[in-house]
């Protein structure tokens, strides 16, 4: 089977065990909360970043709020998400760039959301994806492990993100893409694990090209 011809059932499949495709992020539709929810799920759980968000908005509810607060303030709210102070940093820096630069408003294209700190390529297809509909992969932990282990790119070996990016951009329908990942992780948590994936149990088994078990 042919890269392309994988990747659909892949998609197909997935889709059919998870037809509803939503962030783990509860950030109620705001392209900022995502932006901030985003950054500070870095080495940190979705279900923590969920928790402490709680208050983060409701002390800083808006872009305007965070780009004026002290980043120890932010810091204090932020802790038990690790790296606190880059991560405070850079929410108020990022804030504060989308006040100046984009009248507030969260850019919709690759190369202004790289401009933000703390943003690179994960994030942006993140709200590339989810907030703008447009094409995009999030090659995150579970998609990378993924896509690798089922043989849709890194001949079984974990790429890079950036060239699992690349690879999966170029043989998942567009369309498809960024529910795509979100189902990875879905898929990547109850039956894909990174130590112990459930193979026997798997709807994937038939086509995937190292499964570990039968």
């Amino acid at each position: 089977m042919n890269k392309k011809k994988l990747a659909a059932a892949v998609a197909d499949r997935l889709k059919n065990k998870y037809p509803d495709a939503l962030c783990s992020l509860f950030y109620e539709g705001d392209p900022w909360r995502l932006l901030v929810m985003g950054r500070l799920s870095a080495q940190c759980t979705d279900e923590r970043v969920n928790v402490v968000c709680k208050d983060l908005f409701e002390k800083f509810p808006d872009v305007y709020a965070m780009a004026e607060a002290e980043q120890d303030e932010i810091a204090k709210y932020i802790f038990s998400c690790g790296l606190y102070n880059s991560k405070a940093r850079d929410l108020k820096g990022m804030s504060q760039r989308i006040v100046t630069e984009y009248g507030g408003k969260v850019p919709d294209n690759m190369e202004d959301l790289l401009t933000l700190p703390g943003v690179g390529r994960k994030i942006a297809n993140l709200i590339l994806g989810d907030i703008f509909n447009k094409p995009a992969v999030v090659a995150d932990t579970h998609c990378i492990r993924i896509s690798a282990r089922i043989g849709l790119c890194g001949d079984g070996k974990p790429l890079s993100p950036e060239k699992t990016e690349k690879a999966l951009s170029a043989i998942v329908e567009p369309s498809e893409q960024a529910a795509l990942c979100h189902r990875f992780v879905m898929f990547g948590r109850e039956v894909c694990c990174a130590r112990s994936p459930h193979c026997s149990e798997c709807i994937l088994s038939d086509i995937c090209e190292n499964r570990i078990d039968t």
